[in-house]
């Protein structure tokens, strides 16, 4: 019997890249995988359900689960917070399931810092970083989004920027095309990474 440790799949992108479309095909199709749903301060936009989207939390309440230290990240972005509780995510390791985390190139950086100081995140956590192919196509998407004012799409664009720089500090790239094509390498990842000798507990018998 063939027993596999539960794994973190953690996706990051600049902001506009789609590592939200892809994740959420991948949990589509894969029912032992599963999102940690974070919390931020920003208002749900159309279509949002608390709960299932977002833990919509005011500043105050926020502050008060930083200054608690219950979240695994934490960061401030165009002036909302976001956050991805820690009871979340060892939950659900706990009970063996995989899980999801969709989160920005700050959060991927303070979730890889906790886990040089924790043996079961370290185990766990598989990173990938989401690409668009080009600058160009990066702020091409930023701008098709429309929901943004003028000085706002100015700040992600340069945000952006300086977060794809950043790829090399991922364990996998994927270079942006169709989104069956990132699924499918997505995919591909994620089988890899729970067929990986040092997650089974295999006994021949």
């Amino acid at each position: 019997m063939t027993m596999s440790s539960p794994l973190i799949l953690l996706i990051s992108a600049p902001s506009g890249a789609g590592k939200s479309t892809v994740g959420e095909a991948l949990l589509k199709e894969t029912s032992r995988l599963r999102r940690v749903i974070t919390c931020t301060t920003r208002p749900p936009r159309a279509g949002e359900v608390k709960g299932v989207d977002y833990h919509f939390l005011s500043a105050d309440d926020f502050a008060q689960r930083v200054a608690r230290n219950e979240f695994l990240e934490h960061a401030t972005v165009y002036d909302r917070s976001y956050g991805t509780l820690k009871s979340g995510v060892l939950e659900q390791l706990n009970t063996g399931q995989d899980v999801l985390l969709i989160i920005d190139v700050q959060g991927a950086a303070s979730v890889r810092k906790a886990a040089k100081s924790d043996p079961v995140l370290a185990g766990a956590l598989v990173t990938v970083f989401l690409s668009p192919p080009s600058l160009d196509e990066l702020e091409r998407r930023l701008r098709g989004r429309g929901s943004d004012s003028a000085e706002s799409l100015q700040r992600r664009i340069e945000s952006a920027r300086d977060e794809a720089a950043r790829w090399r500090e991922f364990d996998y790239l994927v270079v942006s095309g169709s989104r069956e094509d990132d699924l499918r390498r997505l995919r591909s990842i994620y089988e890899a990474e729970t067929l990986r000798r040092d997650r089974q507990d295999f006994n021949f018998a």
